[in-house]
């Protein structure tokens, strides 16, 4: 088999400062170290973390940086087990060191030295990029296109999330009510995992947001409404992907006893004061903090079997600042990304 020769250059969007947009360069071909990977993107997700980055709310990116945490790819130069061809999912999760307390714990999401894909190290909004191969997700030939794309973040938070309430376990805590705060994303992807698994969901959406609502309905919501109206019976679990503190009261609120609310963004804003009594009788409260490669497997599994399909809004390359817009006020139905 003849192969092209590589490039010596390659397009990407950078990233300089908060607040600042990016700019489409032609940066030098990345060289893959010892136990890394050279993957020629195929797409790459344009994910509402990348908004916090570029937005300045989360504070210690690598500066200049490639952004983008999505990726679909292929091997261009292998390593270990990934030959050249191989199509492959870069997440969030970059590097864990294996030897901190939480890596000893199997919690390596909350590595004490871990790097993050498109935040400390450089990302997907490029032609190629480089990733450790230990992090590099096989993915199924289904989703080797712009479609697969969300399946690396906000289907594989929105899985840790929902695994959290208990759901698709087969004890007798499982809940049967689960609320959706926020249905972007994430909430689309998932909705379409727990209507599977027989689950009642109920979707909620900004105020008067009665487009994204019907396509709520549309992925199997029993009931979707307004984020400030109570849904038609409590709830045993809700997910909040909205990044919007007093989303979680509310949420509270609606859950019943001994339920539990998740929130499942990496940024949120200030959550108000509430009542205990909105807590008591067992509620549970808690976040979600990145994920590991076990959460990565067992959805990359599920996710064809469902199959989850994804609404993907596909924007070139050089419209990455475009696209972060049209996500930052709610433009499009679903996810977005980037085709290469």
């Amino acid at each position: 088999m003849q192969h092209n020769p590589l490039p010596s250059t390659m397009r990407a969007m950078v990233f300089e400062g908060a607040g600042r947009r990016l700019l489409l360069k032609q940066l030098p071909l990345p060289i893959a170290g010892p136990g890394q990977v050279l993957i020629k993107v195929i797409a790459c997700g344009v994910c509402r973390t990348d908004l916090h980055i570029v937005d300045g709310d989360l504070t210690k990116p690598k500066l200049p940086l490639i952004p983008g945490h999505e990726i679909v790819g292929r091997i261009v130069t292998g390593s270990g087990s990934l030959q050249p061809g191989d199509l492959v999912g870069v997440p969030w999760p970059g590097y864990t060191c294996g030897h901190c307390r939480y890596c000893r714990k199997g919690k390596e999401n909350l590595c004490e030295n871990g790097l993050f894909t498109g935040y400390t190290m450089d990302g997907g909004y490029a032609e190629y990029t480089v990733a450790n191969e230990a992090y590099c997700l096989p993915l199924p030939e289904m989703y080797g296109n712009p479609s697969g794309a969300p399946l690396l973040c906000a289907g594989l938070i929105g899985y840790r999330a929902y695994s959290m309430t208990g759901a698709g376990s087969t004890g007798s805590n499982a809940p049967e009510r689960l609320g959706l705060y926020g249905f972007g994303a994430a909430a689309h992807i998932l909705i379409q995992i727990a209507v599977h698994q027989g689950l009642k969901v109920y979707a909620f959406t900004r105020d008067g947001d009665t487009q994204t609502q019907d396509f709520a309905r549309e992925l199997g919501a029993a009931w979707a409404g307004d984020s400030s109206a109570a849904p038609p019976e409590p709830m045993d679990a809700a997910i909040i992907f909205a990044p919007v503190g007093e989303l979680v009261p509310k949420a509270l609120q609606h859950t019943d006893k001994g339920g539990c609310v998740i929130c499942g963004g990496i940024h949120m804003s200030d959550i108000p004061g509430f009542p205990y009594v909105l807590l008591w009788e067992e509620r549970l409260l808690r976040s979600v903090a990145n994920l590991t490669r076990k959460d990565g497997c067992e959805f990359l599994a599920l996710a064809p079997m469902v199959p989850v399909r994804t609404e993907t809004n596909v924007f070139p390359l050089e419209e990455a600042n475009e696209a972060l817009e049209a996500l930052r006020s709610g433009k499009f139905q679903g996810a977005a990304a980037l085709l290469m």
